[in-house]
């Protein structure tokens, strides 16, 4: 069966940590949409790498990783994070293996994602500017390049037949980049992509749930980014949420079993976009602060705020999450207070749904208060010594979501990942 693992909130969950934690338990951890604009951050032998497009799954020697078709992968991004990999010890082409209908990031993909974000002014999406939103428009417009057109001897043609349909939208949008630089480079890398093990990737991964091996499907960004179901306009580019495992890797709905859904014990959001919870004082900077809340690819600071579970429970709903994960719930150890988000307050009216559109209303969050822990949680290794005021909480969001935390982050290494029967 294929068990997911996936962000609920605008991304930034912590879910590299877990999918490590979750690998040893599977036979194949495969990524099944986003692109590089995606950081996930792993601690291996006390290191910080942060992956990009690589499955959380490499650093283990026995288990398989698949990029899979609903991944947008920028081959230069990809060489880059390999030698990363490879600085580890890590051969990372024995384990390794990409869809032929993975699409491909251009050079004049970041070109078009750069005009564009520009041509927006104020109202700019807060793009990471990798092109991933030009190469998913490609690709629903059918103009794209695949991983399998590589190997094709008119793969050149094709690309200058694209790059010249770029170059006129670019015109078009009085925009110039000299990609000279870009261009040598990105060739470069797609004949180091050449050398991996490129796949039919549904028949791939098919063909080993017919041999009983497991798979974990791993998810980039965060649910409320989805194309569909997220804060649109200011949202990615693929389905984030646990049905694009299906259209991103090529598996029946029945082949899914649990749905890991991973939040932090507060929220944060980086970019632009409406945020019901965002806190301007400084409970949000000392969150900011405690939590080192920088973006691991872009390095912006994280806006922070209290946990929303109004758009936490949408976000269950949407994915049908089985299991919750907390993270960072140490961060919270030095606070007074705490509070939750039970419900939306707009017009008067106080409404526990997430609102079609929320840049058009006022948003006031209602929430319910709860007394801090005041403890260092860092150490503890078992639920039964997690102090009681921290359960309170924890079980109130249990109640309010219908959904149980069976697993709290309580650190950023491996071994602090507390289960709770």
């Amino acid at each position: 069966m294929v068990d997911v693992l996936l962000g609920l909130q605008w991304g930034d969950e912590g879910k590299g940590k877990i999918v490590d934690y979750f690998a040893p338990q599977y036979d194949i951890i495969a990524r099944f949409q986003g692109g590089p604009n995606a950081g996930h951050t792993l601690y291996v032998n006390d290191k910080k790498v942060v992956l990009h497009q690589i499955p959380s799954g490499i650093f283990h020697e026995n288990t398989l990783n698949l990029i899979g078709n609903g991944v947008v992968l920028d081959p230069v991004i990809f060489k880059k994070e390999c030698d990363k990999v490879a600085e580890f010890g890590v051969d990372f082409r024995k384990n390794l293996y990409i869809s032929e209908r993975t699409h491909l990031i251009l050079p004049t993909h970041r070109a078009l994602d750069k005009a564009s974000e520009i041509a927006k002014g104020n109202d700019k999406i807060g793009s990471t500017l990798k092109g991933i939103g030009p190469a998913y428009m490609d690709k629903t417009g059918r103009n794209g390049l695949r991983v399998g057109d590589m190997l094709d001897k008119s793969f050149t043609t094709q690309y200058i037949r694209l790059r010249l349909k770029h170059e006129k939208l670019l015109t078009s949008l009085n925009f110039h980049e000299d990609i000279t630089a870009w261009e040598e480079e990105w060739f470069e890398a797609i004949e180091f992509l050449k050398t991996f093990k490129i796949v039919n990737g549904e028949y791939f991964i098919n063909e080993k749930l017919k041999e009983g091996k497991s798979v974990l499907a791993e998810g980039a960004q965060g649910s409320m980014l989805d194309v569909d179901f997220g804060t649109f306009p200011f949202v990615t580019s693929s389905n984030t949420i646990s049905a694009g495992v299906c259209t991103g890797l090529g598996v029946a709905p029945q082949k899914i079993r649990d749905v890991i859904g991973v939040t932090k014990a507060y929220c944060t959001r980086v970019g632009s976009g409406p945020f019901p919870t965002e806190l301007h004082d400084e409970t949000g900077e000392e969150l900011r602060r405690i939590g080192s809340e920088f973006g691991a690819t872009t390095g912006r600071p994280r806006r922070c705020g209290w946990i929303d579970l109004v758009a936490l429970n949408f976000a269950c709903m949407v994915n049908g999450v089985t299991k919750l994960v907390m993270t960072k719930a140490d961060v919270l150890d030095p606070f007074d207070e705490l509070k939750v988000c039970t419900a939306y307050k707009i017009n008067d009216k106080l409404v526990k749904a997430v609102p079609f559109q929320m840049t058009r209303m006022a948003i006031e969050p209602e929430y319910k208060s709860f007394k801090g822990w005041k403890t260092d949680i860092t150490a503890l290794q078992s639920a039964a010594a997690l102090p009681v005021v921290m359960k309170d909480y924890v079980t109130f969001i249990n109640d309010y979501l219908g959904v149980k935390v069976a697993w709290i982050s309580n650190g950023p290494g491996r071994d602090q990942l507390i289960e709770i029967q």
